[in-house]
């Protein structure tokens, strides 16, 4: 699992909605809760951990983005976002700016 944990972390990047958009348009982002982990849930996906994903799905804390959400993103392609890569998907977190 170590080598995993540091492939995942290695993986870990900030980028921008409109790098993401064309993901999103193949419906292959995840959003995923400021309240989890993002390589622990990279982790889970990647080594099929299917109760802990099912619950997490369950319990809204990972989800297809809504039509809301791409419509926000949409008018704000330089919203910023954590990233990680796990084949097929593109997990993100929203990171909030303050002004």
């Amino acid at each position: 699992m170590e080598d995993i944990r540091k492939r995942l972390t290695d993986d870990i990047a900030d980028v921008n909605w409109n790098d993401i958009k064309p993901h999103a348009q193949r419906d292959a982002v995840i959003v995923v809760n400021e309240s989890l982990n993002l390589l622990d849930v990279g982790i889970a996906i990647a080594q099929d951990e299917k109760v802990m994903v099912e619950r997490w799905i369950t319990e809204e804390l990972i989800c297809k983005p809504s039509n809301e959400q791409l419509g926000n993103w949409n008018s704000n392609e330089t919203q910023l976002f954590k990233t990680l890569i796990v084949q097929p998907f593109v997990l993100i977190q929203t990171i909030t700016t303050s002004e």
